[in-house]
């Protein structure tokens, strides 16, 4: 081989050499998946604070208020009484039926005609037919505390008596009875026929409401 060619073929050699060396591996002309600098590479946590947390626990409801001892509902339902209010007239029915004629004596009586219990308290107020004034409260009634409670279809009497025929009184056919509510509720008065009921200026009284007809009559 002459000079000429060997140079040659030395040259063409460093060539295919060079090229080689700076050229793409075949892994990166391909597209490959070479190790990436540590500069570009996310970093863990970053990726973590990222991406919304699936295991957090989510914010507690407000608990309902429940009734303690101390508050207002607790303390009125637990009292049977707290809705029990003093009878009035639209309340019940009354009737007066003749007990004892030597001294005019009549049994009064009410009944519960509503759906909820009543106070009857102290003594009935009663007026006989077109005379001025009252009944003269006979006896001592209990405290309200102590009332009866008249319930639904219940019956509460008093005794009433004119008083015996002294000539200082007069005769009439029929009262009126309304109830002590120890307030100023306007009351329709509830009428009963009585009739030759002698009315003493002096002697007439009324008892207070008993839960039985023996004890109103003996009082």
């Amino acid at each position: 081989m002459s000079t000429v060619r060997r140079t040659a073929v030395a040259l063409a050699a460093l060539s295919a050499l060079a090229l080689t060396a700076c050229g793409p591996t075949g892994d990166d002309a391909a597209g490959g998946t070479g190790t990436p600098s540590a500069g570009a590479t996310p970093s863990a946590s970053a990726s973590g604070s990222a991406a919304p947390s699936t295991s957090a626990t989510p914010p507690a409801k407000p608990a309902k208020p429940s009734k303690s001892a101390g508050s207002p509902g607790a303390s009125a339902s637990a009292d049977p009484d707290f809705d029990v209010f003093p009878c009035s007239t639209y309340d019940v029915t009354f009737t007066a039926s003749l007990a004892e004629p030597t001294t005019s004596s009549y049994l009064l009586k009410i009944t519960n005609k509503g759906k909820k219990a009543c106070r009857v308290l102290g003594h009935p107020v009663v007026t006989f037919g077109g005379l001025d004034g009252q009944a003269t409260e006979r006896g001592k009634a209990p405290g309200i505390e102590d009332a009866i409670r008249l319930e639904p279809g219940k019956s509460a009497y008093a005794g009433l008596m004119g008083g015996a025929a002294d000539g200082t009184g007069k005769t009439v056919d029929s009262i009126a009875m309304t109830m002590n509510t120890e307030s100023d509720l306007a009351q329709t008065p509830l009428k009963a026929a009585t009739p030759g009921l002698y009315v003493s200026s002096t002697k007439n009284s009324v008892t207070p409401w008993v839960d039985n007809a023996e004890d109103a009559l003996s009082l």
